[in-house]
C-alpha cells in the first residue's frame, strides 16, 4: 500500500498496549490473566433479557442520535434531582469513549492544550491528539494526588480543557471532596471546560465518590454502562452537561456514531432495578487481599476504587517487569501505556479469587527472586 495515503495524524498514535496484551494472552494456555479492564461478572439477567425483547420487538433500527425518549427521560430525571441545575441536558453515546471523543472533538480545536493527569487512561492522549490538541501532563506520582497548584501554574491562553478521571484507570485513586472542589472552582475560574470521566463511579471502597458538578455547572459528565453492568462490548454510554454543547455533540454524533446500539438502550432501562452491591464487595474484597498479599514486597499508592492497582517496579523498569512476568503466564500492563514514565505496572483485580491468588504466588515469586 501507498504509505503517502496515510494522514500524518496516525504516525502519532500508536496501538493499545492493553489490546497487545490481550491478544498475547488469547496464545497462552491457561494464562494468569490480571490485564485487561472489565468486570469478570455476566452481565445481569434482566439487562440480558431486555435487550433479547428489544431485538425480537424489532427494535433493531436507528434510534434519534440522542438516543430513545424513555432513557433519556429517565436519566434527565435522575441529574436534575440531583443537582438542581437549570442548563443541564443528557444524551446516550456510543460508550464512554464515544462520549469522549465527542467531547473533545466538540471543544478542542488545533493547537489548543488539554491538561491530563498522570497516570491517564490509555485513550485520552489519542483522542486529545486527533481532535489536533496537545495534551499537557500533571504528574501525579508517587501517590497519584491531585496537587492544585501544578494544575493552576500548567494553565496557559491556550488551555481549552481538564480531563479528570475518578475514580481512576489504572491507578484506583478516588480525589477527595477537597481535590474536586478545587478543581471545579478552578476551572471555572479560568474558563476552562471541565470533562469528569465517572466510568468507575460505582467503585469506591474506602471513601465517598465526588463530582466535581456539584461546585461547577458547566462540568462535562462521561459516564457508561460498561463497568457496572458488565457491558463493556455493547457499547452504551451518556453525557451530560450544559445543553449548549451537547446539542453540538449530538450533531457530530449523528455524523460519526449515528446514535447508540438501538436494543441496548432498550436493555440499558432495566438498569434501575439491577442491585450490584455484591459485585462491588467483591472487589472491594479482592483490593483487600491483594493489599494484605503485596502490601510488604511492593509500594502500594491509590487503590480506593475502581479494580485497578498500580505498583512500583521492584526490579527495572515496569516494562521489563512485565516481560518478567510474561514469562510466568502472568498479563499485566506496564506502566508506560498510561504514563511518560516506565516505573509502575497495572494489575486488575477484577477476576475470580483462584486466578488472584495464583497471580499473587507469581509477583511475590519475582519480586522476592
Amino acid at each position: 500500500m501507498n504509505q503517502s495515503w496515510i494522514a500524518d495524524r496516525m504516525s502519532k498514535i500508536d496501538a493499545s498496549g492493553i489490546r497487545k496484551k490481550f491478544e498475547m494472552a488469547e496464545k497462552m494456555k491457561n494464562p494468569i490473566n490480571l490485564g485487561i479492564g472489565e468486570p469478570h461478572f455476566q452481565t445481569p439477567e434482566i439487562i440480558k433479557n431486555a435487550i433479547c425483547d428489544a431485538v425480537q420487538a424489532g427494535n433493531n433500527c436507528y434510534t434519534p442520535s440522542q438516543g430513545i425518549a424513555p432513557l433519556r427521560q429517565k436519566f434527565q430525571s435522575e441529574i436534575d434531582a440531583k443537582y438542581g441545575h437549570t442548563d443541564r441536558e443528557v444524551f446516550i453515546s456510543s460508550g464512554s469513549s464515544g462520549g469522549l471523543l465527542l467531547s473533545l472533538m466538540t471543544l478542542v480545536n488545533p493547537g489548543d492544550e488539554v491538561v491530563l493527569f498522570d497516570p491517564y487512561f490509555v485513550m485520552y492522549q489519542h483522542l486529545v491528539t486527533l481532535a489536533g490538541g496537545k495534551s499537557v501532563f500533571i504528574d501525579t506520582y508517587p501517590n497519584f494526588r491531585i496537587d492544585l497548584e501544578q494544575v493552576r501554574s500548567a494553565i496557559t491562553d491556550k488551555t481549552k480543557v481538564i480531563l479528570v478521571n475518578s475514580p481512576g484507570n489504572p491507578t484506583g485513586a478516588v480525589a477527595t471532596e477537597d481535590e474536586m472542589r478545587g478543581l471545579a472552582e478552578l476551572a471555572a475560574e479560568k474558563n476552562v471546560a471541565l470533562v469528569s470521566d465517572e466510568i468507575y463511579d460505582s467503585f469506591c471502597y474506602d471513601k465517598d465518590f465526588h463530582t466535581p458538578t456539584c461546585w461547577n455547572e458547566k462540568t462535562i459528565v462521561v459516564n457508561g454502562f460498561s463497568k457496572s453492568y458488565s457491558m463493556t462490548g455493547l457499547r452504551l454510554g451518556y453525557v451530560h452537561g450544559p445543553s449548549e454543547l451537547i446539542q453540538e455533540m449530538i450533531k457530530l454524533q449523528q455524523f460519526t456514531f449515528v446514535c447508540a446500539p438501538h436494543p441496548v438502550q432498550w436493555g440499558a432501562m432495566a438498569s434501575w432495578e439491577c442491585d450490584i452491591s455484591d459485585r462491588v464487595q467483591e472487589y472491594r474484597s479482592n483490593r483487600d487481599f491483594l493489599i494484605e498479599s503485596l502490601g510488604d514486597v511492593f509500594e502500594i499508592e491509590g487503590g480506593e476504587g475502581a479494580f485497578y492497582m498500580f505498583l512500583k517496579s521492584p526490579k527495572g523498569t515496569a516494562s521489563e517487569f512485565a516481560e518478567r512476568c510474561i514469562e510466568q503466564k502472568l498479563v499485566c500492563i506496564p506502566g508506560n501505556v498510561f504514563s511518560r514514565y516506565d516505573t509502575h505496572f497495572r494489575i486488575s483485580y477484577a477476576t475470580d479469587r483462584t486466578t488472584l491468588e495464583r497471580g499473587v504466588e507469581v509477583l511475590q515469586k519475582l519480586a522476592n527472586g
